[in-house]
């Protein structure tokens, strides 16, 4: 009797400074689950960060605040690869990692807007279309997105994610916060809880650096 091959796992990599996470980072996960049709999502905080001049939170308060903002949607995972691993944090080298760890599964690598345009930047960025599709949150309506095959990177064609706009950033919550304001809309009722019972953004702390 002949049997159906198996389709490869079709596996989302979410990697950021994640300081902290907030709303626009989970609205992205949500559509890319969804949009991708992903079986898991691997959200991967940053290790040592090369492009930030900034120091980030530590790697215990980063990884708490990922499982608390993310720990309740299914398909993610929090992966603390980079976090583990010695020297500057690149993604190329987190998509080989992930290759030998998920043999014969489809990558399919998230980033936003701002990412996408510093993507000629990265370390050897000419790999990256071969090792996973490079998704771009759309931050539009979905009938204004582009066609994938309008934008692209190195000949490769860049996904776009359909989902609503979501006003806030890392270094606005970090802002508020060292002006002793409230960032609270921004954040999950968990990870806002968090962040006072630390407190890890202290007005001492630099936010020159968007994430």
């Amino acid at each position: 009797m002949s049997t159906q091959p198996v389709p490869p796992r079709r596996i989302g990599v979410f990697g950021g400074a994640f300081d902290p996470p907030h709303r626009g980072h989970r609205a992205l996960a949500l559509a890319a689950i969804q949009h991708l049709s992903l079986d898991l999502l691997l959200l991967v905080p940053t290790g040592s960060a090369w492009h930030k001049s900034r120091p980030l939170s530590a790697a215990q308060h980063r990884l708490a605040l990922c499982a608390l903002a993310f720990g309740d949607i299914p398909q993610a995972r929090i992966d603390d690869c980079e976090m583990t691993r010695s020297g500057p944090s690149y993604t190329v080298d987190t998509l080989h990692a992930l290759h030998a760890a998920y043999p014969g599964a489809a990558f399919f690598l998230l980033m936003g807007q701002d990412q996408a345009q510093r993507l000629g930047s990265w370390s050897r960025a000419e790999a990256l279309p071969q090792l996973a599709t490079l998704c771009v949150a759309g931050r539009l309506d979905a009938a204004a997105l582009p066609e994938p095959a309008q934008v692209s990177f190195l000949g490769a064609p860049l996904l776009p994610i359909p989902m609503p706009a979501v006003p806030c950033s890392s270094t606005a919550i970090r802002d508020a916060l060292a002006g002793g304001g409230d960032a609270g809309t921004m954040l999950a009722p968990a990870v806002a809880r968090y962040i006072a019972q630390h407190p890890l953004y202290a007005p001492t702390l630099s936010t020159e650096n968007p994430d």
